[in-house]
């Protein structure tokens, strides 16, 4: 399978438990990959690819990886009510709540996607994730098959996009920068 990731943008959260349960569930895993590692190291969460074929990538070579960090948040079964309820709030109740892990994958694409062997396969593996997460987006820009392709994905849900090639500012006009052929100080 060939692809490029030309640019990534995620600040997708999901429980650390579901990340988990994806890879335990045996998911279908693109070309080129025959398994993905899932290792933790501190507070973040690797998920490191292992290629189906030896032969194609070196033992020396890494293959792509997400990084995510992991966070604990409290999740409370309702909402908590709001402060200063005033005289007529009983006394306060405990609403049931319960310390999360959750994955967070944010950051461009060297932040959570590195490594180049393997690379298109893994975003793919993001792909998915993301369409498991209820928080956070991905936006993203690749190449497949010798055509751009948009992907947003807004809180697990596949979003239309599109690419859309512009004239940078800078490029419009030439009024900055050194005009080397009517340049004074360079004689032909």
């Amino acid at each position: 399978m060939s692809g490029c990731v030309y640019r990534l943008h995620s600040t997708l959260e999901l429980p650390l438990e579901d990340v988990h349960d994806h890879f335990d569930a045996d998911p279908e895993l693109p070309g080129g990959v025959a398994d993905v590692d899932v290792s933790r190291r501190n507070n973040t969460l690797i998920l490191q690819a292992v290629a189906e074929d030896d032969n194609d990538i070196s033992k020396y070579t890494p293959t792509a990886q997400l990084k995510a960090s992991v966070s604990e948040t409290r999740v409370y079964e309702e909402e908590p009510p709001k402060p200063g309820g005033g005289w007529m709030q009983e006394e306060e109740e405990d609403i049931p709540s319960e310390l999360v892990e959750f994955a967070c994958f944010k950051g461009d694409r060297e932040t959570v996607l590195q490594n180049t062997a393997l690379q298109y396969p893994m975003f793919l593996v993001l792909r998915d994730i993301a369409l498991l997460s209820e928080k956070g987006t991905l936006t993203a820009i690749t190449e497949a098959d010798g055509s751009l392709r948009a992907t947003r994905i807004v809180e697990g849900e596949q979003r239309p996009a599109n690419v859309e090639v512009v004239e940078s500012p800078a490029n419009g006009e030439g009024g900055g920068g050194v005009d080397w052929r009517d340049n004074d100080f360079i004689s032909g």
